[in-house]
């Protein structure tokens, strides 16, 4: 692997990864197509390394809400500096708990691993899922705004919304537009709609590079390639921060449509050029 395509797939995680078109979908297009990683490479350690860069830009976009989340939940054991305080001013553990519910679901999908990752390897099976991610966005587009914020958001939804995420772990779906389009169906605010999204993607990140790391060092690692690597995911960081900025904008203005014409044409070239090649 190149320095010059190791900055390419960093670029790619953090932006795809943030706007609402399936990273997953977009790397594995790449590296089927036009052959940018290979097995030799260390391709899963590196794909751990380019999630684990899409965390931190999540962790230091919102540094003030996850310190509040961990202050104000080790409060609850009175711990911490913010121990006594009442409960209802604990809007950071509330948020903590509803995005550890919405997480739950996801242990679902664990028996269906090594299924899920075979379907990286098929193009048109992430094609037509990328068509299906823009109808998801073509409905978000159209959603009224809600209007509840931490205080207002439910167990249920949080239980919805983590539902809707599960089924992104399918290649070419995106968690960004399946959970910012669930968010909005229960009635969130649309910037803390994006925000409760990103936050939720944090745990799910964790624990797939986690799981990929393992992966990764089991089949091999390339170790004179590991300066390369962190490139690649200071790539991932870097553009990560600007995008989930830009994603908070997006989101108040409700313009999620461009998003979905992207996916649909996307989608349609990866099933074309699979069928041709």
């Amino acid at each position: 692997m190149s320095v010059g395509n190791a900055i390419l797939l960093g670029l790619v995680q953090g932006v795809t990864e943030f706007l609402p078109v399936s990273s997953s979908g977009h790397l594995s297009i790449l590296n089927n197509l036009f052959g940018m990683t290979t097995a030799r490479d260390g391709h899963l350690f590196f794909d751990a390394l380019l999630r684990l860069g899409t965390m931190i830009a999540i962790l230091l976009v919102y540094w003030q809400d996850v310190k509040a989340m961990a202050q104000e939940t080790l409060s609850l054991m009175n711990l911490g500096p913010l121990a006594g305080r009442p409960l209802s001013r604990r809007p950071g553990a509330r948020l903590f708990f509803l995005i550890a519910l919405a997480t739950l679901p996801l242990v679902l999908m664990l028996p269906i691993k090594d299924l899920l990752n075979g379907l990286y390897g098929k193009n048109i099976f992430i094609g037509v899922a990328l068509i299906l991610n823009g109808c998801i966005l073509y409905v978000a587009d159209r959603m009224i705004p809600g209007s509840k914020g931490v205080g207002g958001m439910t167990l249920l939804d949080a239980l919805i919304i983590g539902l809707c995420q599960c089924v992104a772990v399918i290649p070419g779906l995106s968690s960004a537009a399946t959970a910012i389009t669930a968010s909005f169906a229960t009635g969130l605010k649309r910037d803390f709609a994006v925000k409760f999204a990103f936050l939720l993607l944090v745990p799910a990140m964790f624990g797939s590079a986690v799981l990929k790391l393992a992966d990764g060092l089991r089949a091999g690692v390339d170790w004179s390639l590991f300066p390369t690597y962190l490139i690649g995911m200071a790539a991932a960081v870097i553009s990560g921060i600007v995008v989930i900025q830009l994603m908070t904008v997006i989101a108040r203005r409700g313009k999620f449509g461009g998003f979905a014409y992207y996916c649909w044409v996307v989608g349609a070239l990866s099933i074309i050029l699979t069928m041709i090649f």
